[in-house]
């Protein structure tokens, strides 16, 4: 007799980062440790309750429109989703549909061959190298599509706009997804290649510069092509994705433009500093160009440091896999006050 499982569609799922319910100096996922802008709060209260008994709008018009503006594009030319998550799903379902394999890093975002496995999608990781960089020739031969962050994830080692054109302009029979999650931290932005090419799609999120992950925004930028395919797609899978208040506080945050950017600052300060700190404790690290840090120390276990911290109240990011990081912790980027503490702390462990 033939066993429903049998049909069942098999994955192993993406891993997120802990998240502790009790008060702990959290550095574990990446969270921007100030509140998005005020004009957020004013836009969540002044949502009114009769609104919600309806459907929002499909189109998503205000938050596209008020992107597509600050970004000086069309609206044609934006894509809305429930965080870069759900964007960067949508563009492997629409987009990798060939039987060549999808390439992306061997060391990056452990989500990317999640969504390879859920929709079937051939793929092939290619190395970083010696010192967690891309390796740009690795991405030359025929592919179904490629798939990069910049900065990638969990290094936050970031590279030019160049870097990127090369690998598009040698790929015109594919589609280029550039993940730009980190991007406010100190990066180029890739965005302008997508008025050039026509098979480039930049996501972006919501949840890390702009302080909103408990919001769910996510946003890709391309041509009017592209993004009319993965409109489609995504009213072919849920036509309602983005709610009445979450598209109310996206608006708003990208209106207090001032807000957003000095809080930026206030992070790349504060890591600038945590480097520093680290390196006299003894740590490598790869140059961050993110809201994070991935540190190895010269001579005390990851895996001890990680648990010490924990028993502290302090929160961080250690994989174990691939074997080639198990040495390394990501340790996001908090207030100065936060920093402060984790400093002290850690230099008790590996002293």
């Amino acid at each position: 007799m033939k066993n429903w499982k049998d049909n069942v569609r098999k994955v192993v799922p993406y891993t997120p980062g802990e998240q502790p319910k009790a008060k702990v100096i959290k550095l574990n996922t990446n969270e921007n440790p100030y509140p998005p802008s005020p004009l957020v709060g004013n836009a969540i209260s002044g949502v009114t309750l009769d609104s919600l008994r309806k459907y929002p709008d499909p189109a998503c018009d205000i938050l596209i429109s008020a992107i597509a503006k600050y970004h000086g594009f069309d609206k044609e030319n934006v894509f809305v989703g429930v965080g870069s998550d759900d964007v960067l799903a949508m563009g492997f379902l629409t987009f990798f549909n060939s039987n060549e394999p999808v390439l992306f890093p061997d060391i990056t975002y452990s989500f990317y061959d999640v969504w390879a496995e859920l929709f079937r999608i051939p793929y092939v990781v290619k190395p970083l190298d010696d010192d967690f960089k891309i390796i740009a020739s690795d991405y030359e031969g025929s592919c179904g599509g490629i798939v990069i962050p910049n900065p990638n994830a969990p290094t936050g080692v970031a590279e030019p706009v160049s870097f990127f054109e090369d690998i598009i302009k040698a790929h015109p029979e594919c589609v280029v997804i550039i993940d730009e999650a980190y991007v406010d931290f100190g990066s180029q932005s890739c965005i302008e290649l997508t008025r050039k090419y026509d098979n480039v799609l930049v996501v972006r999120t919501f949840s890390k510069s702009r302080a909103m992950a408990g919001n769910r925004i996510g946003y890709a930028v391309g041509s009017k092509e592209l993004i009319k395919y993965l409109s489609d797609c995504k009213f072919s899978f849920n036509s309602y994705t983005m709610d009445t208040i979450t598209l109310a506080a996206g608006v708003a945050s990208i209106e207090d433009d001032e807000y957003f950017k000095a809080r930026v600052q206030d992070v790349i300060a504060t890591r600038e500093w945590t480097k520093g700190q680290l390196s006299e404790l003894g740590f490598s690290f790869p140059d961050s160009k993110s809201n994070f840090i991935f540190a190895k120390h010269e001579s005390v276990d990851a895996v001890y440091i990680f648990e010490e911290l924990k028993k502290r109240g302090i929160y961080v990011r250690h994989f174990s896999k691939p074997e080639r990081i198990a040495d390394y912790l990501r340790i996001s980027i908090g207030t100065d006050e936060e920093m402060r503490t984790f400093i002290a702390e850690l230099s008790e462990i590996v002293k």
